[in-house]
């Protein structure tokens, strides 16, 4: 049984690898071997190395510039997945893939499940649920897991720009009225691993039985002026030495982007319990260990 990882220079693929390092059936390749803007070459590089599973955790993710590189994010985002999961259902392989909460209009406050109707409000939601509608028509044994606020000890991402901006501001002005759960990279490899050991050489199988679309974050809530203040205070815990004193909290409107958000993102992690048995730790939590991560206190070399 071969795993191929795609996407292994991002967020997700990254922690995905070096979670599954010690696994010798994995196959890690990024954007140089498998160019998502071209979905056509993807069957023939499938063909050549023939994997069992396939992880996607390859996106087009610049939310903004999807606005304007549709044709980019549509071919990378649905027309690349689309090709994975029609290559695994003529091949007997499982796909696993990731999508996000931005399918969802942000209406309400209930968490979302995964039976309740879409309706993204921009062009990168638009593109992902297209990647999952097609995955999900395919007949290729799938799990689609739905995430939401990703973020890792490195990369471009909202904690490592707060801790940028909190170093040289004294005051900042948060989004208050987006609500999510903050989740890690290495929290979703975690959660993939444990899914991956209960699939054991038999991912086919298992996804015939629990896939679809499962929803996958860390546990709680916050909004993003809740979770950049977690980061303040957590970070100086640390030790970092940063300027910011004072976290406002403004209305998405008083922060206008050229792709529009959802204010609610929260999701129900009930269907992940049931079928996979998998409880996510908190985001806070969560949170803590990747500030351990930044912060944690160079080696001692003996002279």
């Amino acid at each position: 049984m071969t795993i191929l990882l795609i996407g292994r220079n991002g967020q997700v693929g990254r922690a995905i690898e070096t979670r599954l390092a010690s696994d010798d059936r994995l196959i890690a390749i990024d954007r140089n071997d498998l160019d998502f803007a071209k979905p056509a070459d993807i069957p023939i590089v499938l063909d050549r190395l023939s994997p069992s599973l396939i992880i996607n955790a390859a996106a087009f993710t610049d939310v903004d510039g999807a606005e304007s590189q549709a044709d980019a994010a549509f071919a990378i985002n649905a027309a690349a997945p689309e090709a994975l999961a029609k290559w695994a259902a003529l091949h007997d392989a499982a796909l696993l893939h990731f999508s996000t909460d931005y399918v969802y209009d942000g209406s309400g406050e209930q968490p979302w499940r995964e039976g309740d109707l879409t309706g993204p409000l921009n062009v990168y939601g638009v593109s992902k649920l297209a990647g999952d509608r097609a995955i999900s028509e395919s007949g290729a044994a799938h799990l689609i897991l739905r995430t939401s606020w990703v973020y890792a000890a490195e990369g471009q991402n909202f904690l490592k720009t707060m801790l940028r901006v909190g170093r040289d501001r004294e005051t900042l002005m948060v989004v208050d009225d987006q609500i999510g759960a903050p989740t890690s990279a290495d929290a979703l490899a975690d959660i993939v691993a444990q899914i991956l050991t209960q699939a054991g050489d038999d991912p086919d199988g298992l996804f015939q039985q629990k896939g679809g679309v499962v929803q996958t974050v860390c546990g709680g809530a916050a909004s993003w002026r809740e979770f950049a203040e977690a980061i303040f205070a957590g970070a100086r815990l640390r030790g970092a030495d940063l300027m910011v004193t004072d976290v406002r909290p403004i209305p998405t409107s008083a922060y206008p982007t050229p792709a529009r958000r959802p204010l609610n993102s929260r999701m129900s992690l009930e269907r992940l319990n049931a079928q996979f048995g998998v409880t996510p730790p908190s985001w806070q939590d969560v949170l803590a260990t990747v500030l351990d991560q930044l912060y944690a206190p160079a080696p001692v070399i003996d002279s």
